[in-house]
């Protein structure tokens, strides 16, 4: 539901009263600065009367003398701590946090984040990667300030961050290996100040990348060439039981529906691995799959034809497959699954095809961090079956081996799983830093050398330990798995990746997992995925699918219409819990080219967080309402340009209904549980000096400002718009066109509705690129 209020001030009811914080700063921009919000200067933090002060003000309370505080820039600096005694662990105290709004981004799992939404030091969970603090003055957040604290890698030493029951904020710093101990560790947190959240995550990651060299922005890597295109994963369709036949099917019902994938990714089921803890004959105990092992780099017998199998269904090999299949399916880019230790359980040790590379059987230990948080059962099994780990100095052997011979089948990347196990095996090894910076490193140069398209997606690599290496990688989950199977946890998938976006979206574009398209959940989750600046695959078993979901998101030509910067939660958003709350809605917020878009999600009512003593989930009934501002759209200056007078066309999706916002306007979304909608918000700008336009795109779509490419004048009263994609186009237009030309083809019929000034234009399916000419 929809309802325009255009002379109201940009305040959302998502954001509840405040109290008076301890680090108050600024009073409120101006409006003509609403759109940008600049970093503070001179506002480093420091030592005062024993508190942390950050900008003149008080952040933290009671810091104990052993707590030490390093200046880095105008505004950041760095927090650590020192002990009388070595160890490999150390946790220290830094002093009280109270009465402030928090977020903190913590790994639930050894694998996963979700975030954690609080108001004191109680309310950090252990295992935080990422603490971000408000402070304001009043009820709009035009007047809040930010303080972010990153635990990072100092040394040979990982940092965490927990709170405690009395309000205390505590580092952990950890090297995972006994024999590598320290009494301090003077670089634990970075501490940095702001008044733009997001500029504040962007500047702050980008000074720990020039300070520490070992990893890289996402904006100066080689984007893989496979997010633009439509994909879909063989897991959740087949699991283990993955084959040829089973993927040309799947395939071939894309195709036929008019959404074909360009991109495949064959998942785990296709390699050549035993598993002692199997029997024939036995029944299946759950958990045992993790107990298998690679026997070699090749492909199991379901994709290689033994010699003496004539009559086999199998094809000759894996390189005949996948010549098959992209020729027949005009597939872009097949990936393959593996385990960055080769399988689960590692390599058999002692097989022909493992010994060259030393493999030795390791017992994964957990850190107590992990311990105290949420179990699973991946991890419980490789405890109890153990790993063949890969002997360090062969690890590069190994990964050019099978990369090698992947490219020699016309395998095109790879997605790498189980990437956090390191951290547990790495007593005796140099510890976890070393560890997986050694692997890391093996990793992407292989990639580099054999691969054309910096060509991986990693996953279960959700530590600092990897994002601070991550110096190639472009693409990494963000979120636990999509279960189909599991209604509880729909809403937190979406809204974890969103918050987890904030952190990981400035080194790696966040994948946002595959989901089914018939499926009671599938829209959320396709909206999801349009407004989240992310590849967007199904696992769609072949048959089980809903078209009218996909062709949505997928052109004809099966390209998808992917926005510009991760999908993160609108400003208003940060600090509300969007899942159990109660009556909050969920906003994230995205550019395209030329048009901005805002996904809103009820997120509420479907599921609990975990790891939350006694939750409580607030029971919700029929519609949640929200406000909606152009200015949730971050960096809309970047779109804007000196044609805008300040107002926007704001598209809704469900509605299908266009309408005039001001700048200084917000319109209201009611939302039942597990219901969104998609607004497309576009500058109108002034174009030969009295014709007011602004493009939406295609219509069609859920993200239709994905379409448009460019905008431009003529000094004959004409607007040519640029874009890709058969649908229908729709536009904010002040006046009705004389005339209209595709591809300089005169459009016999356009539609022009004088009472929301919308004109619609139908561009052929068959269009794969357009010029609209739009004539005055």
């Amino acid at each position: 539901m929809l309802s325009l209020q255009p002379n109201s001030r940009f305040f959302s009811p998502f954001t509840l009263p405040r109290q008076r914080h301890n680090f108050l700063s600024h009073t409120s921009l101006t409006p003509n600065k609403r759109w940008r919000y600049r970093m503070f200067v001179n506002a480093r933090p420091i030592l005062k009367d024993g508190n942390l002060c950050v900008n003149g003000k008080e952040a933290i309370t009671g810091v104990p003398d052993n707590v030490v505080v390093t200046p880095l820039t105008d505004s950041s600096a760095f927090v650590g701590a020192t002990s009388s005694q070595t160890s490999s662990r150390h946790v220290f105290k830094l002093g009280v946090i109270q009465d402030v709004r928090l977020l903190c981004l913590f790994r639930f799992k050894l694998w996963w984040m979700i975030p954690r939404m609080g108001s004191s030091g109680s309310d950090i969970p252990v295992e935080t990667q990422m603490l971000l603090l408000e402070a304001s003055e009043g009820t709009s957040t035009d007047s809040a300030s930010y303080v972010i604290f990153l635990p990072v890698l100092d040394g040979e030493f990982r940092s965490s961050l927990q709170g405690s029951p009395s309000d205390e904020l505590q580092i952990c710093i950890e090297s995972g290996d006994p024999d590598i101990v320290t009494s301090q560790s003077l670089k634990a947190v970075f501490v940095n100040y702001g008044n733009h959240p997001f500029d504040l995550m962007k500047e702050s990651m980008k000074i720990l990348q020039q300070h520490f060299g070992t990893f890289t922005l996402r904006e100066n890597k080689q984007t893989p060439g496979m997010l633009d295109w439509f994909g879909w994963c063989t897991w959740d369709a087949f699991y283990h039981a993955v084959n040829p036949q089973g993927i040309k099917d799947g395939l071939a019902s894309l195709s036929q529906g008019g959404t074909p994938a360009r991109f495949l990714l064959i998942d785990d089921g296709w390699q050549d691995t035993t598993n002692e803890f199997q029997k024939e004959g036995e029944p299946f105990v759950e958990g045992s799959q993790f107990g298998g092992r690679l026997a070699s780099i090749g492909e199991n017998h379901k994709f290689r034809r033994k010699p003496n199998e004539a009559q086999s269904e199998a094809p000759t090999d894996l390189k005949e497959f996948v010549s098959d299949i992209k020729r027949t399916f005009g597939l872009k880019y097949v990936y393959v699954w593996h385990a960055l230790l080769g399988y689960w359980g590692g390599l058999v040790p002692n097989a022909v095809g493992t010994k060259k590379y030393n493999p030795k059987l390791i017992y994964p230990i957990q850190s107590p961090g992990n311990l105290a948080n949420m179990g699973d059962i991946s991890m419980d099994c490789m405890e109890k079956y153990g790993i063949g780990a890969i002997d360090p100095a062969k690890i590069s052997e190994f990964y050019d081996d099978l990369h090698s011979y992947l490219v020699s089948q016309g395998v095109d990347g790879v997605k790498v799983d189980n990437q956090n196990i390191l951290e547990t095996i790495s007593t005796g090894l140099g510890g976890r830093v070393s560890l997986t910076r050694h692997f890391q490193q093996a990793l992407e140069k292989s990639i580099r050398t054999n691969f054309k398209d910096n060509s991986i997606i990693c996953c279960m690599g959700m530590s600092t330990d990897s994002i601070y290496h991550s110096k190639q990688s472009a693409i990494t989950r963000v979120s636990d798995d999509y279960y189909p199977q599991n209604p509880a946890t729909q809403t937190l998938h979406v809204a974890s990746v969103s918050f987890n976006s904030i952190f990981f979206g400035e080194v790696v574009v966040p994948d946002w997992d595959m989901f089914y398209s018939l499926h009671g959940s599938a829209e959320f989750h396709a909206a999801a995925r349009a407004v989240g600046g992310c590849g967007i695959y199904v696992s769609d078993k072949p048959g089980h699918h809903d078209f009218k979901i996909l062709k949505r998101l997928v052109l004809p030509d099966g390209s998808v219409l992917r926005a510009k910067y991760p999908g993160r939660p609108s400003r208003d958003c940060l600090f509300i819990d969007p899942v159990m709350d109660g009556e909050s809605l969920l906003k994230i917020w995205n550019l395209n080219k030329c048009t901005g878009v805002v996904g809103v999600f009820n997120c509420q009512g479907a599921g609990t967080w975990p790891c939350m003593e006694n939750a409580v989930q607030r029971d919700v009934k029929g519609e949640l309402s929200g406000q909606v501002c152009p200015t949730d759209i971050e960096y809309f200056e970047e779109i804007s340009g000196k044609l805008w007078k300040g107002d926007c066309a704001v598209y809704s999706f469900n509605a299908g209904s266009l309408s005039r916002v001001p700048m200084e306007g917000s319109f209201n979304v009611a939302l039942e549980v597990l219901k969104c909608d998609v607004f497309t918000i576009s500058p109108i700008k002034t174009y030969n000096g009295n014709i007011e336009f602004a493009a939406i795109g295609l219509m069609n779509m859920y993200n239709p400002g994905g379409a448009v490419e460019s905008i431009d004048s003529s000094k004959n009263a004409s607007i040519v718009v640029k874009g890709r994609g058969g649908g229908s186009f729709g536009a904010y237009s002040s006046t009705k066109p004389r005339s209209c030309t595709i591809n300089t083809k005169e459009v016999e019929e356009f539609e022009f509705n004088g009472e929301n000034n919308l004109l619609t234009i139908s561009i052929p399916a068959t269009t794969s690129f357009w010029d609209i000419a739009i004539h005055y």
